[in-house]
């Protein structure tokens, strides 16, 4: 049985297009050059803000985040960045009776900008707001009291193996890959990651079906 299901936010609910063409126009180089390098770093299993380190040796991203804000050049979400399966895929899961929550490695910022696209979702929350980020345990702690259900009854949804799947899995959460982004499709036939997951998809709407059959991916029955 599984009574709430928790989202991710980047490459899983939002593409994260805008947020990485951006950072390439303030650090004035070519789109592609920071494309290849989120490639590059994701491939090597880095964390995704190396491909702005590597740009600009010793930057201090806290400072610079302040500094595009300032300039007018800060975080922007709207409808379009939101993948176009999100709420067809959310609603339908709350029809199921279910509780369903983001919590995702974000700003402040993108959490006030994710809310404000009142998208069905019980509550929203990120890593900054709760001062913890992925793939440390005390986030899916806070993701189990934002649940409020039992680890096996909660879902934790994701596209990166290293900060979604693996961790979640560990903290006794279910879990479920979504092969989208560079992440999840990279990692997504990688058996210690298949291992870690309860279910894989394509899209969110696929999610319904399967919780309300209680299935795991290999097809065995879910407890």
């Amino acid at each position: 049985m599984v009574a709430t299901v928790v989202f991710d936010i980047g490459e899983t609910l939002v593409r994260d297009d805008r947020y990485w063409g951006s950072w390439a126009d303030w650090l004035n180089v070519p789109r592609h050059t920071m494309s290849a390098l989120v490639g590059a770093v994701t491939a090597l299993g880095m964390d995704n803000a190396e491909a702005i380190r590597i740009l600009r040796p010793g930057i201090d991203l806290r400072a610079e985040r302040q500094a595009r804000e300032e300039a007018g050049r800060g975080e922007h979400l709207d409808e379009t960045d939101l993948y176009p399966d999100v709420r067809q895929g959310l609603q339908a899961l709350r029809d199921a009776g279910l509780r369903v929550c983001v919590a995702g490695n974000q700003t402040r910022r993108a959490g006030d900008l994710l809310r404000a696209l009142s998208i069905p979702a019980d509550i929203i929350v990120t890593s900054e707001e709760w001062g913890v980020a992925k793939p440390a345990p005390e986030f899916f702690e806070k993701v189990l009291r934002l649940a409020d259900a039992p680890a096996h009854e909660t879902v934790y949804v994701g596209d990166h193996p290293a900060n979604d799947i693996i961790p979640a899995k560990a903290f006794g959460l279910r879990t479920c890959l979504i092969r989208r982004g560079p992440w999840g499709h990279l990692w997504g036939n990688d058996m210690t990651t298949l291992d870690a997951a309860d279910w894989q998809i394509d899209s969110i709407t696929q999610l319904p079906p399967l919780l309300a059959g209680s299935k795991r991916r290999d097809g065995s029955p879910s407890s």
